[in-house]
């Protein structure tokens, strides 16, 4: 593991910022507009330029009924981006469910493995995952993008949630993971209906429950696309969702969170270091009166 992924890791003063790169030709929050490698590769270096600590980079969309693309194509989407920022010194994750995409991506500079099926996709990624000892981002997930909707049922969205990814903690940690290594992430929109996932937003304190550092991917979903809207009126663009999705990223540094995952990284950047200027002020419950 790189030096500035373990820094990473083990940072706790701040929250830190995941710029999304989809080099996808169906994401529901860009639609394809990075889709071809010129643009892919200049969207990068703009989302490392404009302060992320971590660019995540990503070649199958997990919008709810996407299909999935061929592991090749996959490579092919992902490997020459993921290699150009590694170049230019981005500390880059790579947004995977396969394990041979990880393998391949790592090998020319990844340093993170997001996977948003925590290991359950692919047979072969916790056991690749535990061998190399790559940090590994797991999320919440009830199944493909084709189906997950249908399994967004709950009796207690927090107290599920929160059990269910204990359960994948413990099972990856038990297939080697290091758990020094391990970040969790509720899945925000995977499995989960409006209602549910502002209930996840409501309660982000208690995700340290976990034990773990928690990652939250918020940023231009649906349910933030519909708020002040009718409930018979189309959400909001996605890409007309970024105030809304920087108010979800000061919650989760308000609540400690390590690290959001956004697409808009400048402004996030920005009301983060307000939150963290504000943060230093607090007083010291320690010190003596």
């Amino acid at each position: 593991m790189s030096t500035s992924a373990a820094e990473l890791l083990a940072q706790r003063d701040r929250t830190l910022v995941m710029g999304v790169v989809n080099v996808t030709p169906d994401s529901f929050s860009d639609g394809g507009e990075w889709f071809e490698l010129a643009a892919a590769l200049a969207h990068g270096r703009e989302v490392f330029e404009a302060g992320a600590d971590i660019v995540d980079v990503g070649g199958e969309s997990t919008r709810p009924g996407a299909e999935r693309p061929s592991v090749e194509e996959e490579l092919r989407r992902v490997v020459p981006v993921v290699a150009d920022l590694a170049e230019r010194g981005a500390v880059v994750s790579i947004d995977t469910m396969r394990a041979q995409v990880a393998a391949a991506a790592v090998e020319v500079g990844a340093v993170i493995v997001n996977d948003v099926s925590g290991g359950l996709a692919d047979p072969e990624m916790v056991p690749w995952v535990a061998g190399v000892g790559a940090p590994y981002i797991a999320m919440h997930w009830r199944g493909h993008s084709t189906a997950m909707q249908s399994r967004a049922v709950y009796t207690d969205v927090v107290g599920e949630v929160l059990h269910e990814l204990e359960v994948r903690r413990d099972e990856l940690v038990a297939g080697g993971v290091n758990p020094d290594r391990l970040v969790l992430d509720p899945g925000l929109g995977f499995a989960k209906n409006a209602d549910h996932n502002w209930a996840l937003m409501a309660a982000l304190p208690v995700l340290h429950d976990l034990g773990q550092p928690i990652l939250l991917g918020a940023s231009r979903k649906t349910f933030l696309g519909r708020l002040g809207r009718a409930a018979s009126d189309a959400p909001r663009p996605a890409a007309e969702r970024d105030l809304e999705t920087t108010a979800t990223s000061v919650m989760a540094a308000m609540a400690g969170l390590w690290c959001v995952r956004v697409h808009d990284v400048a402004s996030t950047v920005r009301a983060l270091a307000v939150v963290e200027a504000a943060l230093l002020h607090l007083p010291d419950e320690d010190a003596a009166p």
